[in-house]
């Protein structure tokens, strides 16, 4: 039996039911944190005895799975209650009940989120200490432009991963604000007392996904940071470059070709930056027209949240045990710096110390480089002290 099936005296047709049924399984310990909630609230307005709290507290302990035969995960744990679930639906409908456990989920997602971060981040900045001097070349355009070092590289992926972190911190604290009381839109007048944190508007409370939106544009940006991570140790592990060596429990070999060793989990983060994009989209077109308050349109929200939450944890596992085990070839990033043409800007720089115009100096630079008379200088220590820097981020990253 359905939640509404008082209004509609005929079982729906079995298209519509399979059209019409969600798949939300994953919403269950969310959905019964806020049905305990719900349950206090009852029980401090008198509508529910200590008995009946403690059968609901007692019940709700023991549900685990779904029954994928029911509608939702609603009602679902509304009949797992037995009689008294006829009573725990009271002052709230299904509108508030799933906003307040999808926002229970997204909060757990971004705290999920941050930790795999910080363990991705620990691994990046691990070989940032070690390789803080080691010399790579720095390029613009595919092309060598400057020596930097590696260990300074490293740094500026663990700088993207960081403003990651904020954005899941900010999608965490979006989703913080309760909207249990709002009812199906325009609260209850039964006299349950307010939820700590509630939402101002009971409109707005059950039609805003504004927090699940701020959660798949962390985790498109989060991907699009993976994407070049990626593309660059696809680059680095290849034989042009030959900058690093995978590790073997972190790559895959080829079904025809024997020698190959394949950087997949790379590529395949770098894949995923695509559907990453596409859920953020989906989810703003499906939320653009709707007029308020709740539409059944927002039974669309939770597959690309939940397939988001899998792809961060997963990529992010993934990524973090390949970049543990990267073997750093140092010999060929050195001989890869000793281009004297890498210092050219070097060069501008030491006659502008002269005197000399900076565009009349990078032209004369540029002459000698045409006619092959460059000569390069000393190379200065643009970079600061990496080492330090280094050491800086591990504190804010705690590791």
């Amino acid at each position: 039996m359905t939640l509404w099936s008082g209004r509609v005296g005929n079982e729906p047709a079995p298209e519509v039911w399979e059209f019409l049924h969600a798949d939300d399984a994953e919403l269950l310990p969310y959905d019964v944190q806020g049905t305990l909630l719900h349950a206090e609230r009852l029980q401090a307005s008198g509508l529910l005895d200590d008995a009946e709290l403690a059968e609901v507290r007692d019940k709700l302990a023991t549900l685990d799975s779904v029954d994928p035969a029911a509608e939702d995960v609603h009602s679902f744990i509304e009949a797992e209650l037995g009689e008294v679930g006829r009573k725990i639906h009271a002052g709230r409908s299904r509108n508030d009940q799933v906003a307040t456990a999808f926002r229970l989920y997204v909060q757990d997602a971004c705290a999920e989120a941050n930790a795999a971060l910080v363990a991705f981040a620990a691994a990046i900045l691990s070989h940032a200490g070690i390789e803080a001097e080691t010399p790579l070349p720095g390029y613009t355009h595919l092309q060598r432009a400057q020596p930097v070092t590696l260990g300074y590289h490293l740094l500026a992926w663990a700088e993207m991963l960081e403003r990651d972190r904020a954005r899941f911190r900010f999608a965490a604290q979006q989703a913080e604000p309760s909207p249990l009381g709002a009812g199906a839109l325009a609260g209850s007048t039964l006299p349950l007392p307010a939820p700590a944190g509630a939402m101002r508007n009971s409109l707005d409370a059950v039609a805003d996904r504004d927090f699940a939106l701020d959660y798949l544009y962390a985790a498109a940006v989060l991907f699009t940071h993976l994407s070049r991570i990626g593309e660059e140790l696809v680059l680095w592990s290849s034989k042009e470059f030959a900058f690093a060596k995978l590790p073997e429990h972190a790559a895959t070999g080829s079904s025809m070709m024997p020698q190959k060793l394949n950087p997949d989990v790379a590529e395949l983060a770098r894949g995923k930056a695509g559907s990453a994009i596409g859920r953020l989209t989906g989810l703003l077109a499906t939320v653009k027209g709707l007029p308020l308050s709740y539409n059944r349109d927002l039974q669309e929200d939770k597959p690309p949240i939940f397939a988001a939450r899998r792809d961060v944890r997963g990529a992010l596992a993934a990524l973090t045990v390949l970049v543990e085990g990267l073997e750093f070839e140092r010999a060929r990033m050195a001989a890869a710096c000793a281009d004297p043409l890498l210092l050219a800007t070097d060069a501008a720089e030491a006659l502008v110390k002269e005197g000399v115009p900076f565009r009349d100096a990078h032209e004369r630079v540029a002459a000698s480089v045409r006619d092959g008379t460059f000569a390069a200088p000393e190379a200065g220590n643009r970079l600061g002290d990496v080492g330090a820097a280094v050491a800086a981020a591990k504190e804010r990253w705690g590791c």
